[in-house]
């Protein structure tokens, strides 16, 4: 049974590797609230995610119990580098087995730390499937993500060190995906502060878990399909719910847009880079789907930070779109010299600095005599991108915007 004296051996078993991540104010996002929040930067924690408390705890108690087989983990991510973190801290065997899509760098990220990988599998739950097989077959113990209570007590460690350095919290806010995290943080924080309101919030494209905490029930789906790859589980784990149902107030859904808001917000306005299943918190705070009394200090796990720098740049993007600080265009001029120049000048006329520029003459779209200029321009705002319409349409520029 996962209890707080569970969690208070997870955290002297891990004091001496897991880092005591920062917990900061968080200003802006307090004032923008009307909340005071503080935010529990586990994307500073080493190997970039939480995921390392709960390996390294599960592992330490095996190698307790005289059990160094080695251990074998399915995941693509977080959970596979705290596995194969923890199994070279003790000198044992670690296998990592991951979908054959996997990413060239997550495979030599958890390859660095010393670990087997093996590549089966379409998706996660194939592999998953391999990995438990593996482990039967090889004598070796396998390492659950969440549905393992040494692991859920590893993470709830997380909600010691919050309370101790903000022990009048009046909420908690946790991401929810197979429910580890939150189970270890939530017998913590309610064993320790029984009045304080534990919530966790999902992606809505992998809503398994807010779907049966609401049914009281395990529901399994279809599939998953969010940014948010740190928490995309497909199916409800009867473990971490039991622990869910007991002790968690509110589940709460967050959309993809509201994540890469969410994202985009700590990059630019915390300075934290932030993946996106650390970032479902902050984005339930933006986007107003928590109803607490104005005023109340609220605790948010950012949970981990190794998010693909191609979807970093792709949220960067969307969201310079989005915000009106840039635009981008496909204009068509008469073909003949000095009419891209009059374009540019027109540009510099309404102060749109153009940042990308491509020149199309042979488009079997284009009228006999006509090329395309395809622009990204940097913006200003709404009003200004309004300015820029109008001087296009009065210099008799055709144009269309691109999304």
């Amino acid at each position: 049974m996962l209890d707080l004296k569970k969690i208070g051996r997870a955290r002297k078993r891990i004091a001496d590797v897991v880092l005591h991540t920062p917990m900061a104010y968080a200003p802006i996002l307090s004032e923008l609230s009307g909340y005071e929040i503080y935010l529990k930067k586990e994307n500073l924690q080493r190997t970039g995610s939480f995921k390392l408390r709960g390996a390294f705890n599960k592992i330490a108690s095996l190698v307790e119990e005289g059990r160094r087989n080695g251990v074998v983990a399915a995941s693509a991510g977080n959970h596979a580098q705290g596995v194969a973190f923890a199994a070279r801290y003790f000198g044992i065997d670690g296998t990592i087995v991951m979908p054959e899509s996997t990413p060239l760098t997550k495979v030599m990220g958890v390859q660095e730390l010393g670990a087997e990988v093996i590549l089966k599998g379409s998706n996660y739950d194939e592999a998953y499937a391999y990995a438990v097989e593996y482990a039967k077959e090889k004598g070796k113990d396998f390492v659950h993500p969440f549905a393992d209570e040494e692991v859920m007590a590893g993470q709830g460690t997380i909600m010691l060190e919050m309370l101790e350095e903000e022990p009048e919290l009046d909420a908690v806010v946790i991401p929810v995906g197979g429910g580890g995290l939150i189970s270890g943080c939530a017998v913590a924080a309610k064993s320790l502060s029984p009045e304080m309101k534990v919530i966790g919030v999902a992606s809505a494209g992998a809503p398994a878990m807010k779907l049966s905490y609401d049914a009281g029930k395990p529901i399994d789906t279809t599939g998953v399909r969010t940014i948010a790859d740190g928490i995309a589980v497909r199916d409800t784990s009867p473990v971490t719910l039991e622990y869910i149902r007991k002790y968690v107030d509110e589940m709460k859904l967050v959309g993809e847009d509201e994540i890469a808001n969410a994202i985009l917000f700590l990059l630019e306005r915390q300075k934290l880079t932030v993946e996106g299943a650390g970032a479902v918190g902050v984005a339930a705070i933006l986007h107003k789907h928590l109803d607490l009394p104005k005023g109340s200090r609220i605790g948010i796990v950012l949970s981990g930070g190794n998010i693909d720098v191609t979807m970093l740049s792709l949220i960067i993007e969307k969201g310079l779109m989005k915000s009106f600080r840039k635009m981008k265009l496909v204009v068509t001029l008469i073909d003949k010299p000095g009419a891209l120049e009059r374009f540019a000048g027109l540009m510099r006329e309404v102060q749109a600095n153009i940042v990308q520029i491509g020149y199309d003459r042979t488009s079997t779209d284009l009228e006999f005599g006509d090329a395309h200029v395809s622009v990204a321009l940097e913006t200003k705002g709404a009003e200004h991108q309004e300015k820029i319409r109008q001087a296009l349409r009065e210099n008799g520029f055709p144009f269309r915007e691109e999304h």
